[in-house]
């Protein structure tokens, strides 16, 4: 399947149905009076996030929704059938925004939320709706209220608990692969990884997953490489696993030039917590990759992980290390939104 996670589309719900101006005919009733139905209901726009799905690679080729209009009245005071409501799946992750992309209009991070999106329009009245003591054959009546319609940003942010981020050919793929099933394509040329890939690590009886982003290069926020687009997908994790190859001539100017880019491009990546992986230490063997390590915690202040995604040294320690962040990570948030909640309930005078 191949993966999208932008998509443009265009969502108009129902128009109301017309009410109906009519008047009861039957034998030896004279004065039938007035008996148009009112129009039906149109139908409305749903958003559901489900969980099934993993990229918005239905919406390049679906880009019109639009729900089915509420039907006319008619005689008989029979009031029109209201539109069917027309429900639009995306996946878990996925931000709604507005056509210039500069509000996000909701935001859909939990499997099972349903939301009404854009309302159906009402329906007309007929004639028998205005009938009154003074006027008791009106021959008044209306059309049904248009529905809403707009065009709209869908944009795709992968649920990972940790991703990975890096020079290309820094070994992120290969490590993604060590650590779980997951099965990325791992080639020796730069930009291997055209799309973030996903996968899910065990480690004793606790379960994360780790995102891989292709890689950044200098200038990725000027448009430079593919971009740093592909950054949306690790704004909501908890950590940054930064894999930098032990092997380059300078390690640690590829480490300033990716937290360049965070910083950039901003949403709160470069204050993330990081933890610093020095890959493919299997190349230089023990003694020079401490030498690196050193150099890199004299100049930082924190030393980092020696790994070898290849051999599997140093992996496992790691990947502990990883999972501890995020309980901690999760913990904090949880309790913040207890805070928040409790917070809510004392300002609207709920708690006494």
């Amino acid at each position: 399947m191949k993966f999208l996670d932008q998509a443009k589309i265009y969502m108009q719900s129902g128009d109301g149905g017309a009410g109906c101006c009519s008047f009861h005919r039957e034998k030896f009733i004279e004065y039938g009076g007035p008996d148009g139905g009112n129009g039906g209901r149109g139908g409305d726009i749903i958003i559901e996030c489900v969980k099934d799905l993993n990229t918005l690679v239905d919406f390049r080729y679906t880009q019109h929704f639009k729900a089915e209009k509420g039907h006319h009245g008619m005689g008989r005071n029979r009031t029109g059938a209201a539109g069917q409501d027309l429900v639009v799946r995306v996946p878990v992750g996925t931000e709604i925004l507005s056509e210039d992309k500069e509000e996000v209009l909701m935001d859909l991070t939990t499997a099972g939320q349903r939301f009404v999106f854009l309302k159906g329009g009402d329906g007309g009245f007929g004639n028998a709706h205005y009938k009154t003591a003074t006027n008791q054959a009106p021959e008044k009546f209306t059309p049904g209220w248009p529905g809403q319609e707009i065009e709209v940003w869908l944009r795709l942010k992968l649920i990972a608990d940790a991703g990975i981020v890096g020079l290309p050919n820094a070994g992120k793929s290969t490590f993604l692969a060590a650590s779980s099933a997951a099965k990325p394509k791992i080639a020796d040329y730069p930009f291997t990884t055209l799309h973030p890939n996903l996968g899910v690590v065990k480690i004793e009886n606790y379960d994360f997953v780790l995102a891989d982003i292709p890689g950044l290069i200098e200038g990725a926020h000027e448009g430079h490489g593919l971009g740093d687009r592909f950054l949306g997908h690790v704004e909501r994790t908890a950590v940054l696993l930064h894999l930098i190859d032990i092997t380059q001539d300078d390690p640690m100017e590829a480490y300033h030039i990716i937290r360049n880019e965070l910083a950039e491009y901003g949403e709160g990546l470069d204050e993330k917590e990081e933890i610093i992986c020095l890959n493919k230490t299997d190349t230089l063997g023990p003694e020079l990759s401490e030498d690196i390590a050193d150099q890199f915690e004299e100049a930082i202040g924190t030393r980092p992980y020696l790994i070898s995604g290849v051999s599997g040294e140093g992996v496992r320690p790691l990947l502990f290390k990883i999972a501890d962040v995020i309980r901690t990570e999760k913990q904090r948030r949880e309790d913040e939104g207890k805070v928040k909640d409790a917070y809510t309930v004392n300002a609207e005078g709920y708690n006494r």
